[in-house]
């Protein structure tokens, strides 16, 4: 028996060790990302974009890209169809772009074929499987541990050569107010995954949709991306805090711009309404929101807010914090930036 691997705490705490990379800039890390939508809105077109643009190193949207091999294993198609594909995606193209249109399944040998595929391009750096359902392990038995296995087998073989592996898989057609819930299969599918990236569209006939990405070292963001000649183009990215950003009631900005020339106010909600002309804002609820948001937005915009009881009823208390000024750079405080690339 093999003997259990350990690491101190002081190790841990004083040892440089090695951050995850990260084969398209802060989107796609190194390891197993599955990257999931609904059957032909275009999943395979927006594959073949990142394949073309790391086997050339140039940037995918506005992000950089590490260079190297890669292979795209498109199972679900042709070499002729994949030709047709290129003609209308770009006029020049790489030798490290690599294609194979069959593989062995996942219990029949695959791993032992990109064993062998990377003894030859050791400098490979994406490997694309399009889709999960062509290389999966037929099973009846438990459909958890099933998934499991088979993404666990990828994720072991893309962390052993610190390369990015994106599986492409389907979603489903229910619905569910998190995106993520609707990839298909059990948990064991997206537990595994050290990213999840799903793609969808609000109506099928839309030449829109949104691409949700959530991962370990990927912090969520949403992407809307805009299908036009066969390739996928960034209109908009937000990041998660921008997305926090867009649910603070828009009282909360007009307070801080009534607190700009202001170094304390003190009185009741109902006082404090009035003062800033409020009419659409009931008292209990400008309470509960500069409660919810004293820690974060407030504190941000460099406003201290105090809550008490007194005889004549509750009393608000809103203060600059000590060393701040009210002159600067605040005149955008609070409103994130947001990329925007005219299509």
């Amino acid at each position: 028996m093999q003997k259990l691997q350990t690491v101190n705490a002081e190790t841990l705490l004083y040892e440089p060790l090695e951050k995850p990379s990260f084969v398209v800039d802060s989107l796609i890390p190194t390891g197993l990302s599955l990257f999931c939508g609904s059957q032909k809105i275009g999943k395979s077109w927006l594959m073949l974009k990142l394949c073309l643009c790391v086997s050339q190193g140039i940037p995918l949207w506005d992000m950089p890209t590490m260079e190297g091999d890669v292979l795209y294993l498109c199972l679900e198609d042709t070499f002729c169809r994949i030709q047709d594909r290129l003609f209308r995606l770009t006029d020049e193209a790489s030798g490290r772009l690599h294609f194979a249109v069959a593989s062995c399944k996942l219990s029949d040998g695959l791993i032992v074929q990109l064993e062998d595929y990377l003894k030859d391009y050791p400098d490979s750096r994406l490997i694309v499987i399009d889709t999960l359902q062509k290389v999966r392990t037929a099973s009846k038995d438990n459909a958890y541990a099933s998934d499991y296995g088979d993404i666990s087998l990828i994720k072991d073989f893309a962390d052993r050569h610190s390369l990015a592996v994106i599986v492409v898989h389907h979603i489903r057609k229910q619905n569910d107010s998190d995106v993520f819930n609707k990839v298909s299969g059990t948990t064991g599918l997206t537990g595994s995954a050290d990213a999840t990236f799903v793609l969808e569209k609000e109506k099928r006939a839309s030449d829109t949709a949104k691409l949700y990405v959530t991962g370990r070292d990927t912090p969520y963001q949403e992407y809307t991306l805009r299908f036009r000649d066969c390739s996928w183009e960034l209109v908009e990215r937000k990041t998660q805090e921008q997305l926090a950003k867009e649910t603070i009631p828009d009282v909360l900005f007009r307070l801080v711009d009534f607190m700009r020339d202001k170094e304390e106010w003190a009185g009741t909600a109902t006082e404090l309404l009035a003062a800033m002309r409020e009419t659409e804002t009931i008292p209990t609820v400008i309470t509960k929101w500069l409660n919810e948001y004293r820690t974060t937005f407030l504190n941000e915009n460099h406003i201290v807010y105090q809550y008490s009881r007194k005889k004549h009823g509750r009393q608000i208390s809103l203060a600059k914090r000590a060393g701040d000024s009210g002159d600067g750079g605040d005149s955008d405080i609070g409103i994130p930036p947001v990329t925007v690339i005219d299509a």
